[in-house]
């Protein structure tokens, strides 16, 4: 493993990479690092790929810009771009997780010469439009509590979160987890709840996670705090301007999707499965794999389920 820092005009990005080959880019997601793709790394890199996992701004060993503005998806699509133009000569195939997962798809539908393929893990496309979520989230969850309405006040979230990093980390992975009862992270809670209010800090973390994992995630946020990566989640507000260009556009590369069958994320719009049609707004799409018993995390709850269908689309590519 060899860790590199790769210039965006003031920003620093933080890359781990290992192998050699054709570039695979990973981008994490929420509260997550370069670490989150630690499984992807040695699988990839052993069957002939370099493959790289950047800290996202924000998060880890990269840079941390105050502003809001400053975590905008194109803002974020640009980082993946650097990164891609300094390890793969303008050439990279996308893995994102999460927030990971939006950011891949915007960079591949702003620079379609430069990805050649692309894998979202949990979140699907969906095109740019002129509402963000966040402000659909303030209508759906008008009279109960939802975390991205939570975050959107600088300064409330972080000193819930910094109070007991260890904690929140525990019970932020776990409740988002397969093992956690289904649908956790939307459990009913008063509109003036906290995020942590009433989620269980497990005695004994299941085994995908061990301790000194998650002791990586804490020892990161205790170091950076959590107003980088609550950033994004603001700067949502900005992005149906900011991306006016690309409103509506499909990512045209050959694409794929993998989540786990308990992801909290495909429910977030009451009565609707989001990942029913996954590659609804992908012209060349090469199918889904749904992971049973999984929850959000999956390429780290299930990291052997997660690289087999990751390993099949790409051998598809040739």
């Amino acid at each position: 493993m060899e860790f590199i820092t790769v210039r965006n005009g003031e920003v620093e990005l933080n890359v781990a990479i290992a192998g050699k080959g054709p570039l695979i880019l990973c981008v994490h997601g929420w509260p997550e690092l370069w670490y989150s793709w630690r499984h992807q790394l040695s699988h990839f890199a052993e069957r002939g790929y370099t493959v790289a996992a950047m800290d996202v701004r924000g998060y880890g060993g990269s840079s941390r810009p105050h502003a809001v503005e400053a975590y905008t998806l194109r803002s974020l699509a640009d980082d993946v771009a650097a990164v891609t133009n300094r390890l793969g000569g303008g050439k990279a195939i996308l893995f994102g997780h999460d927030w990971g997962a939006p950011i891949v798809w915007t960079t591949a539908v702003l620079h379609p010469g430069m990805i050649t393929a692309v894998a979202g893990l949990s979140v699907p496309y969906i095109p740019v439009s002129d509402v963000p979520f966040s402000e659909l989230a303030k209508k759906i969850y008008a009279d109960r509590f939802f975390y991205q309405t939570y975050f959107q006040p600088e300064g409330i979230a972080e000193a819930e979160l910094e109070a007991d990093i260890p904690a929140s980390v525990r019970k932020i992975y776990f409740s988002l987890s397969g093992e956690a009862p289904l649908n956790t992270w939307l459990v009913h809670k008063p509109a003036d709840a906290k995020l942590l209010d009433g989620m269980v800090d497990p005695q004994a973390f299941p085994a995908w996670m061990s301790a000194d994992d998650l002791q990586v995630y804490a020892d990161a946020f205790s170091g950076n705090g959590f107003r980088g990566p609550l950033n994004r989640y603001r700067a949502q507000r900005f992005d149906p301007a900011d991306l006016a260009d690309i409103k509506g556009k499909p990512v045209e590369q050959p694409s794929f999707f993998v989540a786990g069958e308990r992801d909290v994320v495909r429910s977030f719009i009451p009565g609707m499965d989001l990942y029913a049609d996954p590659g609804a707004a992908c012209t060349d799409f090469r199918g889904s794999v749904i992971i049973p018993r999984v929850g959000h995390w999956v390429q780290q709850e299930a990291p052997v389920e997660t690289n087999a269908a990751l390993k099949k689309f790409l051998d598809g590519l040739s």
